[in-house]
């Protein structure tokens, strides 16, 4: 019995374990249509043209066995559609992976229907859409757990936001999700009617925006509306990049916390905490700490219409002509504590040339905010209000230094440049990446920091699946985020003998009993 048992799961195993693997010139509809829970479609290098019938992926894997659409390692598969009065794909379905894949055309690119859920896309390039790039904003529902890491997202047109996540007026939300070390740009085209790098909509909650580089946008860099009735699972952003921001770099009206954060240059506020119309009760409940904010002629951090607790704490800001704090409508609910820069405001003296390690209101790199030894930033924060981590994942110590760096001899981390962030630190709120090492450079895994690449080599073929797209929760309430999580993941082969293992045991132990 025993043999026979070893045979079946070797056996089961094997089948689980061959993707399957296909060329531009195969029916691309009729493949997707035939996924199973556990599958691994790979597509060959080539270009994938689509006409002008939808393509609709709407098939689920589960947790253990997610299904994977990849590109083939080492080779560029690009999906397009010169037709731009359809999408390039509406997705719907749960627990699926699409990974190291270019896509280009199209109205929106990649549409999520009402009940897509636990997706993830890594290592993906998305660009030249004639809207929208990333879009999960269908009414009627909750958009849980999708994982959006390491992909490159850029040329957009029209309305033109590079990610659109969540419905207006809380008519969807966008739930549970990590958008981790992508690289976000140039949603600023004279066809661009908005142009958004990433928009959170009203009543998402408890995502966490981390490592993102994003730069050259019409509108802002990062808006966010409120939580809604989830405001005690707020969101999170932190350790993101952004510069030539065309309104504000992060604009904000409640229920989150902005931390680690540098921006170097916005048309309006680098950080603007406001009311909104879609969001009652005017603007709070956010926490703005340890964040680097270099503006020209707006506000460095502003807080308008404040109902509600807004801590700005151990911030380095500094503008070159303007309010590097400035608070109105606001009454007794904003706390402005040991923040260091250069303009008016509640916040200590500094000296842009004197503090950093090479600085400039440039509004783009190079420009090193790291903070040179003298620096007045260094020591000077509360170390009450710092996070347990720095701008590189680095572990904060006292003296606290205020500012996205903790202070060091020299960067031990990455060079902010155009392109991926490398070296992130900390492990992702909800798991880790979906399997296989993350396309697109930096530690996460080979590949060149940048380049218009399907995502650059992963580390590996990967398994059919990875850490399922939709783990532990991002934290909890407001003081309590930590951004901590398992960073594990489980390839179905494994979750398959696991099963298989368990069901073998239970029958054993029925037999026993009996």
């Amino acid at each position: 019995m025993r043999i026979t048992l070893t045979v079946w799961l070797l056996s089961s195993l094997s089948a689980l374990a061959q993707p399957r693997e296909i060329g531009p010139t195969a029916n691309l509809s009729q493949e997707l249509a035939a996924l199973t829970p556990g599958d691994e479609l790979v597509l060959r290098g080539g270009t994938y043209t689509l006409g002008t019938s939808q393509l609709a992926i709407n098939r689920s894997g589960t947790a253990a066995l997610p299904i994977v659409i990849r590109g083939k390692t080492g080779e560029r598969a690009h999906i397009t559609r010169p037709n731009q009065n359809q999408n390039i794909a509406d997705i719907s379905g749960r627990y699926l992976v699409f990974r190291d894949l270019e896509f280009s055309g199209g109205s929106a690119g990649l549409r999520f229907l009402s009940n897509a859920s636990f997706i993830t896309i890594e290592g993906c390039n998305v660009h030249d859409t004639g809207d929208v790039a990333i879009r999960a904003n269908d009414s009627g529902g909750t958009y849980d757990g999708f994982r959006i890491l390491r992909n490159e997202v850029h040329h957009t047109n029209d309305t033109g936001e590079a990610m659109y996540l969540g419905c207006n007026s809380n008519a969807c939300r966008f739930a549970n999700g990590v958008i981790e070390g992508n690289w976000v740009h140039h949603t600023n085209g004279t066809s661009v009617l908005q142009g958004d790098g990433i928009e959170l909509k009203e009543g998402s909650y408890n995502n966490v925006i981390r490592d993102n580089v994003i730069h050259d946008t019409k509108y802002p860099c990062l808006t966010l509306y409120s939580a809604a009735a989830n405001a005690s699972t707020p969101n999170v952003v932190e350790r993101n990049v952004l510069w030539r921001c065309g309104d504000h770099g992060i604009q904000v009206s409640q229920d989150a916390l902005i931390r680690n954060n540098i921006i170097l240059g916005a048309v309006n506020d680098g950080i603007s905490v406001q009311s909104h119309a879609q969001v009652s009760g005017g603007s709070g409940d956010v926490r703005i700490v340890n964040n680097t904010v270099l503006d020209v002629n707006g506000a460095g951090i502003a807080v308008r219409g404040a109902m509600a607790p807004v801590l700005v704490a151990n911030n380095a800001v500094y503008v070159q002509s303007g309010a590097a704090l400035f608070v109105n409508s606001s009454g007794t609910n904003v706390t402005f504590s040991n923040n260091v820069g250069v303009g008016s405001g509640m916040l200590g003296a500094g000296n842009l040339a004197n503090d950093f390690v090479s600085a400039s209101y440039a509004n783009l790199p190079p420009n090193d905010v790291f903070p040179k030894t003298g620096s007045a930033l260094i020591g000077a924060g509360l170390a009450s209000a710092a996070p347990p981590d720095d701008f590189n994942g680095t572990a904060r110590s006292t003296p606290t230094t205020v500012g996205a760096y903790q202070f060091a001899a020299a960067n031990p981390g990455w060079t902010v440049v155009a392109g991926f962030k490398g070296t992130m630190g900390g492990g992702s709120a909800g798991g880790g990446s979906a399997g296989g090492g993350s396309a697109g450079g930096g530690s996460a895994g080979g590949g060149s920091a940048g380049g218009g690449s399907a995502g650059g080599g992963s580390a590996g073929e990967g398994s059919a699946g990875g850490g399922s797209a939709g783990g532990g929760s991002a934290g909890g309430g407001i003081d309590s985020i930590s951004g901590a999580g398992c960073g594990c993941h489980t390839s179905p082969a494994g979750s398959a003998l696991a099963l298989a293992f368990l069901v073998v045991l239970g029958r054993s132990r029925r037999r026993l009993r009996a």
